[in-house]
């Protein structure tokens, strides 16, 4: 980016910049951290003064590595906060095993003095864990959305790229960073500033809390036929409990051979094999993410016994769930 940029008019809100701590977390994800820092570099150069400012913990003070495989330096350990700082916890994979007595013991004392506390990517995991979710509305990466239903049936879980509600926020991963980044710079400054943070980052389309995560069905699919696209958002919502393509072709009005040569036509399967892939995708995900038992995963997928669930899942995985669950460590995430 070229030196000469204009600096902008910014009056501050305060006597002094604003303060992130970014907790960097056992291979968290670096392109939703990144994001998220380079928006507030960005801020600092428009407004031509330094408004906010921020600093990397550990949950050791140690250098802490990625997901992909580069390590970060980090300026403090798990250190007292004050009550205007903002706190951002930045997660990524494995995030059950890097939300650790520690860090969450230390989330719940230093929530207490009311700083604003935020997850980054899967890091919504580690808030729900400390409590810091309760009666709030909150959001987490679409993969992880499963996992996380099941095991805190209490949060209003929503499918938004970013969720604030009060002081806790959530975001989606990846590239909602910046989506929340320019919300909180509008928020501190005005939409000038956050408009022209935008433009530095070469970011047409801002996004707010209204937007979802996952494209619409017809661009996930690649297909717009209308009435394909209603019985796949039917199918992905009602996965504990299958429709019949009959019924399905019904509501739709078709009959059950027109929704087959439908089906056949656009994504070259079945209706029936198109709804077991997405029962043993969820499926999947819940065995990696959630401690459930293999038989209330085969339950919460539509399957009526862990027979027919484990025949179908090695058919499809050339696995079964047991050796499944056994045999990966990992955790699905960005």
């Amino acid at each position: 980016m070229s030196s000469l940029v204009p600096t902008m008019n910014v009056t501050r809100n305060g006597s002094k910049p604003r303060r992130f701590i970014f907790v960097l977390m056992n291979e968290f994800t670096m392109l939703c951290f990144c994001a998220a820092v380079e928006s507030l570099r960005i801020a600092n150069r428009m407004a031509g003064q330094e408004i906010y400012e921020w600093v990397l913990a550990s949950e050791d003070g140690e250098p802490v590595t990625c997901s992909a495989g580069a390590t970060f330096a980090v300026d403090m350990a798990l250190d007292s906060v004050q009550r205007d700082d903002t706190i951002f916890l930045c997660g990524g994979v494995n995030i059950q095993n890097s939300t650790t007595p520690k860090i969450l013991n230390w989330l719940r004392r230093e929530s207490r003095k009311g700083p604003t506390v935020g997850g980054l990517c899967t890091a919504g995991y580690a808030l729900a864990r400390a409590g810091l979710l309760e009666d709030r509305q909150a959001t987490i990466h679409w993969e992880n959305q499963d996992g996380f239903t099941e095991e805190f049936e209490n949060i209003e879980l929503t499918k938004s790229v970013f969720v604030i509600d009060r002081n806790r926020i959530t975001t989606a991963g990846g590239t909602a960073s910046i989506d929340l980044m320019l919300k909180l710079i509008a928020e501190d400054y005005d939409e000038d500033l956050a408009n022209a943070v935008a433009d530095q980052l070469i970011y047409s389309s801002i996004r707010t809390d209204q937007d979802t995560q996952r494209l619409s069905v017809p661009s996930r699919i690649g297909v717009r036929h209308p009435k394909l696209s209603i019985v796949i958002q039917m199918m992905e919502n009602n996965i504990e409990d299958p429709i019949s393509p009959s019924i399905l072709a019904k509501d739709v009005g078709m009959s059950t051979r027109q929704l087959e040569r439908l089906f056949r036509r656009y994504l070259n399967r079945s209706p029936k094999r198109y709804y077991m892939e997405l029962r043993l995708q969820k499926a999947r995900n819940l065995l990696m993410q959630t401690d459930m038992s293999v038989i209330n995963v085969a339950l919460a997928c539509g399957f009526a016994s862990p027979s027919h669930f484990s025949k179908c899942y090695r058919s499809h995985y050339n696995t079964t769930p047991y050796r499944e669950r056994g045999s990966l460590s990992g955790r699905l995430s960005i």
